[in-house]
């Protein structure tokens, strides 16, 4: 995510934290000051804030577990003002996989509630239902409430929430995925737009919120049409069929040549038929000023690299392009170099099927 810098990693999972994390840092700094104006108060609020993200770690870890029972890896967690995001590898197919994943980040926060109470009750701690100090009361009680607080809040139905996706889930038992992510990214928006609007009235940091699951949402319909589209079809339909290639012993100069002549920014190194590297812009770039334009290409060119089959679908193979750090794939066919898969190719597709969605749309409300 945009923004975000890298604070750690737990169990393989990169955790990063969204510049707008510091923002609810000052905000909860602010309300504990200004309680009774003193700076320990302050320190204290931030130092709860810290605390409760580790509570948010350990919520998104419950998702990261239940996805890998499924086989599906988490590639990364991010801290927001309103929670975290785990991001998959991929969504889970199956509905009812989903709805399992999504429900047990909630149900950490229960796991955790029932565990603070039962202390609270065995030390005889009393917990005050009606008017729970979220500031000065007992720091059990306040971490009870707290996640409490994350599970309810986790449940309301609008992505990017746990609650959007259960509903999705749900939706999914019945419908297809996109119908089903259409409806509850509806819901999800129309929620923002509540808080947004008591926001205004009451609490600013509701707007926040509220801009949050509106992007949230519009995000995760967005996605969901471009998996929809592209799962009806195949690498061969979008692949570059007219491309240069390479050989180990060209020089740097030659692929600056060919990019100035035909925009090809990426290319394949080719060595008696066989595929042996890639030369991605990166490399070029770093050549040239590594080495200089007289550098042959098999000096720098990338070895290690992700390589499709022409028969792959699109849908499976767009995920592995938003997970590594290229733009280009070559595509093969029984071990032949055919063809080279693009982010500008796949995006044009996706263009090109809107327009001509929007076309017949219009011709049938015409007639």
């Amino acid at each position: 995510m945009k923004w975000s810098w890298r604070i750690g990693s737990i169990f393989g999972i990169q955790i990063y934290v969204h510049f707008t994390f510091f923002l609810l840092l000052s905000w909860i700094a602010v309300v504990y000051y200004s309680e009774r104006g003193s700076l320990e108060d302050a320190l204290l609020g931030i130092f709860f804030t810290l605390a409760l993200f580790f509570v948010i770690v350990l919520h998104e870890l419950g998702h990261a577990t239940a996805a890998r029972f499924f086989k599906i890896s988490t590639k990364d967690i991010t801290l927001l003002p309103i929670g975290g995001v785990a991001r998959l590898e991929k969504i889970p197919e199956d509905p009812i996989q989903e709805l399992i994943v999504a429900i047990a980040g909630p149900a950490v926060n229960i796991i955790l509630a029932l565990f603070l109470y039962l202390i609270m009750v065995i030390a005889g701690i009393p917990l005050d239902a009606k008017q729970p100090d979220m500031i000065h009361g007992n720091i059990l009680a306040q971490f009870f409430w707290t996640n409490i607080i994350l599970a309810g809040f986790n449940l309301i139905p609008a992505f990017p929430m746990d609650g959007g996706r259960i509903l999705r889930g749900l939706l999914g038992i019945k419908m297809d995925f996109l119908h089903a992510t259409r409806i509850a990214a509806s819901v999800g928006q129309t929620i923002a737009l509540a808080f947004g609007f008591i926001g205004l009235f009451t609490n600013p940091f509701l707007i926040l919120i509220a801009l949050f699951v509106w992007f949230g949402a519009s995000q995760e319909a967005n996605l969901a049409q471009v998996k929809f589209t592209l799962s009806k079809t195949t690498i061969s339909h979008l692949m570059l069929r007219e491309f240069h290639v390479l050989s180990p012993t060209d020089t740097l100069a030659k692929a600056i040549e060919i990019t100035l002549a035909t925009q090809q920014h990426d290319f394949p190194v080719v060595e008696n038929n066989k595929l042996v590297g890639m030369l991605y812009r990166a490399d070029l770039l770093m050549g040239l000023m590594q080495k200089g334009q007289d550098a042959l290409v098999d000096e720098v060119m990338t070895r290690e690299f992700v390589v499709v089959e022409s028969s792959d679908k699109a849908e499976e193979v767009f995920s592995k392009l938003q997970s590594i750090p290229y733009a280009t794939i070559p595509v093969t066919e029984k071990g032949e170099l055919v063809g080279l898969l693009t982010k500008e190719n796949i995006a044009e597709f996706l263009m090109f099927h809107t327009a001509m969605t929007e076309r017949k749309s219009r011709s049938f409300f015409e007639t």
